[in-house]
């Protein structure tokens, strides 16, 4: 049997009841958010008062729980590192930005991002249990003056009604789990009233922060909307106890597929063997690894930002050295709005016009034979592919395999390239429309 997962307390709460400790909302109302709280948990390193003593730094909370997994007299502890502030979060670097996944931008009605064809993103709160160091959302999270009203949940929800291409809503903030029962609840009733609304998902920190909170009315809730899918986000082994296994145990049962995103970072995770002990123990805790994502260029995160390639270091220790579905993806969500784009490891070293040549995590070389022949699904003829293909949105690259059309232009590159000139004899656009693929009524979508 594998070793059990541990249960750990501070000192400092030795002497709360268990009734109290268990409680969700006792966590949520005793935590620390002080210089002079933390440090009776904590020995404070200077940097760490400094950052504590500083005004306007993005807001400061931990609940009795999470804290109580730091090793106090570590300053290197990885739990503490992505919940302490240093002083080493008030120096900017290059490229940083409010908002660096251009999120308001792709936001049609406050706390709507609609950035993929089907499917969306509910922001439903700014607050949180605790509050991450490198929050991507630190420019709106953890400011209530910023969270959202009931007349906005209402935009976003006729948002929703109104683009039958979303199949997909993904509830974010802050955390979903924070609110109130019946606000959740009220949310997920009014999503699942729309018919073309598929699937849910939550994305929460909290049964990570509070696993208390996954209790039986909350499970028992959360069973009338499915399908559900909850994706967690724990990113050192440290963070799995006894009491998240209990929690994601809870969802389980109640038959909810559960993921795990983790980011990156310098000091905490960047290391291969980390994050297969990660891994294995997410799968125990019935948890898949979903992505491993790159630290995002927001402010106060720089010194916890690495190279890409120790991404791609992590992958291929991972690959091939444990099971295939511990593997999560790594991937950058795109500075500017481009949405997440996997990064991995080439195991494709060549080919040619019949053979590709591939290589395992080993460094073994093999070759697969190509077919020498092949007929091609022809969606355009395939009375399926065109029922699904008004639902499709933006084509993107699949637009250019699909024959849709030839070329995809960057913004103002017809008009770069006219140079100012007039419209003469020899500037004929029928020049440049295709007579084979991309021709006939497709609609151009440059």
């Amino acid at each position: 049997m594998p070793e059990k997962f541990k249960s750990q307390r501070a000192p400092i709460y030795a002497d709360i009841p268990d009734e109290k400790w268990n409680s969700w909302r006792w966590q949520l109302s005793h935590r620390l958010n002080t210089l002079e709280e933390i440090e009776k948990v904590l020995h404070l390193t200077d940097s760490e008062r400094e950052a504590l003593a500083t005004q306007d730094l993005f807001r400061v909370d931990i609940t009795p729980y999470f804290i109580s997994l730091i090793n106090p007299d570590d300053p290197n502890d990885p739990i503490r590192k992505q919940v302490i502030p240093t002083a080493a979060e008030m120096v900017p670097f290059t490229a940083m930005m409010e908002d660096s996944l251009a999120e308001d931008k792709h936001s049609p009605v406050p706390g709507l991002v609609h950035r993929y064809p089907d499917r969306a993103l509910m922001l439903v709160t700014t607050q949180c249990a605790t509050y991450c160091r490198y929050c991507t959302r630190s420019r709106i999270v953890g400011d209530p003056s910023a969270t959202f009203s009931r007349d906005e949940f209402e935009m976003q929800i006729e948002y929703l009604k109104q683009t039958p291409q979303i199949r997909d809503v993904l509830l974010s903030g802050g955390d979903p789990l924070v609110l109130a029962p019946k606000i959740l609840e009220r949310i997920l009733k009014a999503l699942r009233e729309i018919p073309h609304i598929e699937i849910i998902r939550i994305g929460s920190r909290v049964p990570v922060f509070m696993p208390m909170r996954i209790d039986n009315d909350l499970t028992t809730m959360l069973e009338k909307y499915h399908p559900l899918w909850i994706n967690i986000h724990v990113n050192h082994p440290n963070e799995i106890t006894a009491e998240l296994d209990e929690a994601t145990d809870k969802l389980a049962k109640a038959g909810i597929p559960l993921g795990n995103q983790s980011v990156l970072l310098a000091g905490v995770n960047d290391c291969p063997h980390i994050q297969r002990d990660l891994v294995q123990k997410l799968v125990r805790i019935k948890t898949r690894p979903y992505y491993l994502y790159q630290c995002d260029l927001v402010e106060g995160a720089g010194h916890f930002r690495t190279p890409v390639a120790k991404g791609i270091e992590i992958i291929e220790g991972l690959r091939g050295h444990t099971s295939g579905y511990a593997v999560p993806q790594f991937i950058i969500d795109a500075p500017g709005g481009g949405g997440k784009i996997p990064v991995q490891p080439n195991y494709m070293v060549s080919s040619s016009d019949h053979k590709v040549i591939l290589r395992n995590y080993e460094g073994y070389m093999t070759t697969y034979e190509e077919p020498e022949e092949y007929k091609s699904h022809d969606s355009k003829n395939c009375a399926y592919c065109q029922s699904k293909r008004p639902e499709m949105g933006q084509t993107g690259l699949t637009g250019l395999l699909d024959g849709e059309k030839m070329f995809i232009k960057p913004e103002g590159f017809d008009l770069l390239h006219n140079r100012g000139g007039i419209q003469h004899r020899l500037r004929d656009d029928a020049k440049w429309q295709p007579r084979g693929i991309g021709s006939g009524d497709i609609e151009d979508n440059n």
